[in-house]
């Protein structure tokens, strides 16, 4: 890892890595403190609550699936440097009229600004990773794809964990300042990223949503090892989001604790996929492979058994009376639902990192972006489907409880896809095997 931290003090990577921590640290201290808010302060029904979480985790993310496409063809034909300037900007605007509904307590105008902030992530997902092997050699992509991850998920802890914090303790319009004042800073750090020039002449851009999006995801069949790396991503980014729509409803309603806890709960996923991004880059020494990722999303899921175990068993308090962070801690089980938490985090990110590493390196790097948009379409897409699916099951009576069961069978799922992922990575691709013909 010495070689992977030695890339933040270079202009080549720290500029992005900053403004990328900032970006996933406002967009998580926005929406966790707009869903503290309202489930502790304007709702006070947990089939609503939990349904309200299910439509942020949705809305959130539709962008992705509508505009992906679009997103990868811009990254591919212009200046990625120019466009994360402009998403940047965009962003200060969105935060105004989020700080708004932050204040005002209108949920419109909260929405409004969910779906607009993740329409400019939904921009700027493609070039964070397409400007990896744009401005790093080979041999250090999978340590800079460790980085971002890493750097992603402590982000999302702190502005998870702040975003509870501030409004349980300042107040929903201190939680405004600040999103208005992290959107200042990304975009003084979007400033210093390095030019990064398309790698051939611009192409005519497809404006329409469908057809564009068709063809992106259409472009990526033909790869077999691609397909399925997007396949086992797209279920693990599903089973993620069914688990953070969960949090904060299971957190109030079945172990009846304050914000502080569901913050410690968002706050551990993201800080565990950070650290399970580190310990498998260090078990794969660079290579870009995928024989760790089966066993590591079984394990992933029998932690997410033990959760549910635990929350079967929990007695929570009774007449409306919450544990604060002390409270729980300190109360019987507690600290083996954190670690069953925190299992299911370190080993969820033992298994996607090494995923978006064959993303970046399996097509030539013009056609980077693009690929990741595709991506992003798919993983979107399940994200997308999973939310309404917790949604509905919400709506016919399964409980949040109930519903940590239905996400441990779905790892199994994963874990054929990364196992079939696994076997496609010992065949070489045609370019590949040509190449070692020719020596």
């Amino acid at each position: 890892m010495q070689i992977s931290l030695a890339l933040l003090g270079k202009r080549r990577f720290g500029p992005l890595f900053s403004t990328q921590m900032l970006g996933a640290f406002n967009d998580n201290l926005f929406k966790f403190a707009m869903v503290v808010l309202v489930i502790y302060e304007i709702y006070n029904d947990p089939a609503a609550e939990f349904q309200f979480s299910a439509v942020t985790t949705g809305l959130f993310i539709l962008p992705f699936f509508l505009f992906s496409a679009m997103a990868g063809q811009l990254a591919d034909n212009h200046d990625k440097a120019k466009i994360i300037r402009i998403v940047k900007t965009a962003e200060i605007l969105i935060a105004i009229v989020g700080a708004a509904g932050l204040v005002l307590q209108s949920i419109p105008l909260m929405l409004t600004a969910l779906f607009a902030l993740g329409a400019q992530s939904t921009f700027f997902g493609p070039i964070k990773y397409a400007l990896l092997p744009q401005h790093l050699p080979k041999e250090e992509v999978l340590g800079g794809t460790g980085l971002v991850e890493a750097g992603t998920y402590i982000a999302i802890l702190c502005g998870t964990i702040l975003g509870g914090v501030i409004v349980d303790w300042w107040g929903a319009p201190t939680a405004a300042v600040f999103v208005l004042v992290v959107a200042l800073i990304g975009r003084v750090s979007a400033q210093f990223v390095p030019p990064a020039p398309p790698h051939k002449a611009p192409e005519p851009i497809d404006w329409n949503v469908v057809r564009s999006s068709y063809r992106l995801i259409y472009g990526t069949l033909h790869i077999r090892r691609l397909f399925l790396a997007i396949i086992a991503i797209s279920f693990f980014w599903t089973i993620g989001a069914v688990l953070i729509i969960q949090f904060p409803p299971l957190v109030k309603n079945v172990l009846t604790a304050d914000p502080t806890v569901a913050s410690l709960f968002m706050g551990i996923f993201s800080i565990g996929i950070a650290i399970g991004s580190i310990l498998i880059n260090r078990l794969l020494k660079g290579e870009v492979s995928a024989r760790f990722a089966p066993v590591s999303v079984i394990v992933m899921g029998c932690f997410v058994l033990l959760l549910w175990v635990m929350c079967r068993q929990w007695q929570g308090l009774e007449g409306g009376a919450l544990y604060d962070f002390g409270t729980f801690m300190r109360a019987p089980g507690a600290w083996f639902v954190v670690g069953a938490l925190l299992g299911v985090a370190v080993f969820g990110g033992m298994f996607v990192v090494p995923l978006y590493a064959f993303i970046t390196t399996t097509v030539d790097i013009s056609q980077t972006a693009r690929t990741v948009a595709a991506n992003n379409v798919v993983n979107s897409g399940a994200m997308v489907l999973g939310s309404l699916a917790a949604f509905g099951l919400s709506s016919l009576g399964v409980s949040t409880t109930e519903q940590l069961f239905l996400v441990a069978a779905m790892c199994l799922v994963s874990a054929w896809t990364a196992w079939l992922l696994h076997k496609a990575c010992d065949i070489p691709l045609p370019h590949e095997a040509s190449a070692e013909a020719a020596e």
